[in-house]
Parts: structure tokens; C-alpha cells; sequence
């Protein structure tokens, strides 16, 4: 099938608005955006988001992919984002080509209903639920056991992100996520970097976006600001990433689920300074640090 036609209606990310400091000056100041999007798929209502809206197109994507709502890429005919009306609408190529929506379709109809009826709640900003039956979906996650990270990319990586441009640095408010390069010459680089509201919004766009260009996970690090929840690891488990880092901690059931699919999980991310929590065998400490 072809590649899902896309609508490119990005928000502005920060408005600036009027404020007072501590000696009574009105100061102009850049405050992040913050939109409501509510996703219908095949015109049947999912769920409405908190978004900055600076990739909503990848935003709906990933939603569908990380819920694994939809199984391919390929089935989408179409994502169209209107910020009129706060919505995107998003149809597959069953309601686009046989005017069968894919809720009506004998052999999708029962599990998509399903998944919606199966949801968690978590502690994770700007979404907040999991369908319950990814839990059980883990354990066919399979993350490459011959991938390494060394310790200088890691310190490449924390310092492209600190140097990155971003919202988070002009009007705060925001988490930051980013895919980095870790292979050939490119290691360390960024890829893709998204901002949004909450930081299972901005996994989700970067997930999306994979999805759409084709981009695998195996040879990847992902960098997000916020601390490593559950969602999180499940979030990157299912994108194939076998390295998470954060600048913030992490959660218990974060860490239980990052040792049950072997993932390298990496917290505290600041400075020089990092605490390597899961997936140690991955992990390639320089020679002075292994002698310190």
C-alpha cells in the first residue's frame, strides 16, 4: 500500500504574553502552547490529547501505533489535522476504498474494541493509559542482544541534547525526547527531536514518524527529559530501542519491566555524571572510568 497522506499543521510553539515581575515591570515572556486534539479513527472517536501540536500528524500515528490500534503502517489512507475543530481524522484504506470502516470490518472489528475496552491507568503526563493487553505483548519483544552503547556516545548524546535548541530553554513547560544515531559516523547524532506537553505525547510523535519513514530502532539510542515510567520502556521496547536515557529517575515498574526485555536503561543523565540501572552487559565504560 502507499505511504498515508498527511497534512502538515503544526502549531506555533510558544505565545508570548504579558507577565510582572518582582519590581511590578510588565515583562513580555514566551509561554509554551498547549492544544487539545482529539483522534478519530475511520470517524469513530479515540481519545483526546494535551498537545503542544508541533508534529500532530506523527502525534496520531504513534498514538495508533504505540496502542497497537492499527497493525501497518500501510492500512492508513490518510491523517488531516484541523485545529478548527481540534481534531484529526484519520482513515484507513478499508473505509477510504470499500467504504468499510475498519470498526465494521468482521476481521479487525472485535479486537479493536477490545483494546479500547482494556485500558490502565498510569502515572505518565499528557496520556496517561496503556491498553492492559501490551503487558502481555512484551514478552515477544525481542531487543538486539549484539547492540553496545560506550560511554562516549552517551556523553555525546547528553551533550547534543543539551546544546539542542529548544522550547523547554525559551518558555519551560515542556519534555523534550530524542532519537540519536548509534552506528557508523552519525553516532550520537540527532535524529528526530520532539517537545510537547507531556513526554508519552512526544515519544509517540517520534514513533510516528519512524513508522511513516521506515526508521528501525536496533541501531538507536532514545533520550527523553522526563523520568522513566513504565509507559515509558514499554513506549520504547515496542519501537525496537534497545538503549533508554533520561536526565530525570525512573519508576519501579520501569526498571522491572527494562530488565524483563533486556533493555539498557540509563537515569540521571547530567553533566558528566549518569547511573546505569539495567542492561550493564551493553553498556562499554571508557578505560579510565573502568579504572577509577
Amino acid at each position: 500500500m502507499s505511504t498515508p497522506t498527511l497534512t502538515a499543521h503544526a502549531r506555533p510553539a510558544t505565545f508570548e504574553v504579558d507577565a510582572v515581575n518582582e519590581r511590578g515591570e510588565t515583562v513580555p515572556t514566551a509561554i509554551a502552547g498547549e492544544h487539545a486534539l482529539t483522534l478519530y479513527l475511520d470517524k469513530r472517536e479515540l481519545v483526546t490529547l494535551m498537545t503542544l501540536g508541533a508534529a500532530p500528524e506523527h502525534l496520531a500515528l504513534g498514538y495508533l501505533r504505540n496502542q497497537r490500534l492499527v497493525a501497518d503502517v500501510g492500512e492508513i489512507a490518510a491523517v488531516q489535522v484541523d485545529w478548527d475543530t481540534g481534531s484529526v481524522a484519520i482513515t484507513s484504506h478499508s473505509l477510504a476504498q470499500r467504504g468499510v470502516a475498519l470498526w465494521d470490518d468482521p476481521a479487525r472489528g472485535a479486537s479493536l474494541a477490545g483494546r479500547l475496552d482494556r485500558r490502565t491507568v498510569t502515572t505518565g503526563c499528557g496520556q496517561g493509559t496503556v491498553f492492559g493487553d501490551l503487558m502481555d505483548e512484551l514478552d515477544r519483544v525481542v531487543l538486539p542482544a549484539h547492540a553496545r552503547l560506550t560511554e562516549e556516545v552517551l556523553y555525546t548524546v547528553m551533550d547534543r541534547v543539551r546544546r539542542h535548541e529548544s522550547i523547554y530553554k525559551v518558555a519551560g513547560a515542556v519534555h523534550g525526547c530524542a532519537l540519536c544515531a548509534n552506528a557508523g559516523d552519525e553516532r550520537g547524532e540527532i535524529l528526530r527531536f520532539v517537545e510537547d506537553v507531556g513526554r508519552h505525547n512526544a515519544v509517540d510523535a517520534i514513533a510516528g514518524w519512524m513508522w511513516i519513514e521506515g526508521v528501525g530502532g536496533a541501531d538507536k539510542v532514545f533520550y527523553t527529559t522526563g523520568r522513566l515510567t513504565s509507559e515509558m520502556v514499554i513506549k520504547c521496547a515496542q519501537m525496537g530501542i534497545p538503549f533508554l536515557l533520561s536526565r530525570s529517575g525512573l519508576t519501579q515498574m520501569g526498571y522491572e519491566i527494562a530488565r524483563r526485555v533486556g533493555m539498557t536503561m540509563i537515569g540521571r543523565c547530567q553533566g558528566r555524571h549518569y547511573l546505569l540501572f539495567t542492561g550493564g552487559e551493553r553498556f562499554v565504560r571508557a578505560a579510565a572510568t573502568e579504572l577509577a
